[in-house]
């Protein structure tokens, strides 16, 4: 069975380190990026019909700029997502399950969301009006020590810029693209790694149930 390495920031990596060794892999935590907060003010309230929150993160740097905007619906994506906003206060009124594409596709499409993110956004098509401000950047980390680990072993990459910084790292350190599997949340994160690896798939939704699920098939573990 290969192992499996968790390249997400904290909190999220050992998060996703527990839920994969209770699954019987492999796991090792190896991020690739810190988060960190960033200044910014909040809008008066009134301007919008609702907040947009793509991740967790977003609720666990905002501080205390987020009172400004408590009396504003939430629209999330993923349950952990709406889990975190509910343990700060905040009310939910919709949860995606299946990206934010399916998300704002299913709320009405004249709704003013204020989307607290990362500095690295990705913009999607969409109907609403979204504004976007960051609350947190993702600043990327040293090479790792034991990068050299991870050849012949499989990867979960939950970004697209994950994807980009493990395409950047390997080939810097000369290791053979084509003895790495990688599992990613999505096919955005899959395309961002680029080609050449001996497998790059993305997990049927965006969560970590389905990108472990992948995993798992991916290191030859717990087949039947």
């Amino acid at each position: 069975m290969r192992r499996l390495f968790i390249l997400r920031p904290e909190p999220g990596a050992a998060a996703t380190v527990e839920s994969a060794r209770e699954m019987g892999l492999d796991a090792i935590r190896m991020p690739l990026f810190a988060l960190e907060p960033v200044e910014w003010a909040a809008p008066d309230a009134s301007g919008f019909d609702g907040l947009l929150l793509t991740s967790a993160n977003a609720v666990r740097h905002a501080a205390r700029q987020l009172d400004k905007l408590r009396g504003l619906p939430v629209h999330a994506v993923g349950e952990a997502t709406a889990e975190t906003a509910r343990a700060a206060g905040l009310d939910i009124a919709s949860v995606g399950t299946v990206g934010v594409e399916q998300l704002l596709g299913s709320i009405d499409g004249n709704l003013r969301l204020l989307h607290l993110c990362g500095e690295h956004r990705i913009a999607v098509a969409t109907r609403q009006a979204i504004t976007a401000l960051p609350v947190y950047r993702s600043a990327a980390l040293p090479p790792p020590a034991g990068l050299a680990q991870i050849g012949r072993q499989a990867v979960a990459v939950h970004s697209p810029r994950a994807g980009s910084r493990l395409a950047e790292l390997v080939d810097a350190a000369g290791i053979a693209r084509s003895s790495i599997r990688i599992a990613a949340i999505s096919p955005a994160a899959a395309a961002a790694a680029g080609s050449g690896w001996e497998a790059c798939e993305a997990a049927e939704t965006p969560d970590d149930g389905a990108l472990l699920a992948l995993a798992a098939r991916l290191c030859d573990c717990c087949r039947r």
